[in-house]
């Protein structure tokens, strides 16, 4: 029974050696590891604020391919901040006004307030153009009124020109327009809706 097992550290390190020497890769042996050692030790047993040569600048060889110590300070190996990789993803991406517009919306009912918030909501954000939808006319006219206070409100929390347009809309309604002798000009329904 004993012989049967198997130990799987040992055999995942016998398939990676395998398969780095297929690459062309071998174990860093004899007087290669020996530098990287001494190297790494001289660094750690330096005085702080002494700089210490780097040789392999000179000799043309990177000891990071050799899987040695790269030093101190920052290298781009190091591991990276999650709000730092975001950041600079957002900002790659271009997604940086659009992340900016759906933060201060999230905030809506700190903005225009529970009772207004309850019957309405931002429906879209595009080409610099804010879109809010309203269960009621009477909603929409009071959001209408208060566009200048909106508009000072984007500008504050995301600065000129993000947003330059906020258009209110009232309830989807359906259309009561139908068939060939509809009277152009007739005003149809008036507030049946809210």
């Amino acid at each position: 029974m004993e012989q049967n097992r198997v130990d799987a550290p040992a055999s995942l390190l016998q398939r990676l050696r395998t398969a780095a020497k297929q690459r062309g890769e071998g174990r860093l042996t004899g007087n290669a590891a020996k530098k990287i050692i001494r190297d790494f030790g001289d660094i750690v047993s330096a005085e702080p604020g002494t700089s210490t040569k780097r040789r392999w600048r000179e000799e043309g060889w990177d000891p990071r391919t050799l899987g040695g110590y790269t030093g101190p300070g920052k290298s781009s190996r190091d591991p990276q901040g999650l709000g730092s990789v975001l950041d600079h993803m957002i900002a790659s991406r271009g997604w940086k006004e659009p992340v900016a517009v759906s933060s201060v919306l999230a905030r809506w009912s700190d903005i225009v307030g529970p009772s207004i918030a309850a019957h309405s909501t931002p429906e879209n954000y595009e080409n610099s153009e804010v879109v809010i939808r309203c269960d009621s006319t009477n909603y929409a006219t009071i959001l209408r009124t208060m566009t200048p206070q909106l508009m000072h409100t984007f500008e504050t929390e995301l600065g000129p020109g993000i947003v330059t347009k906020i258009s209110v809309f009232g309830p989807n309604v359906p259309s009561w327009r139908k068939g060939r002798r509809v009277a152009p000009g007739g005003r149809g329904p008036r507030d049946t809706y809210g």
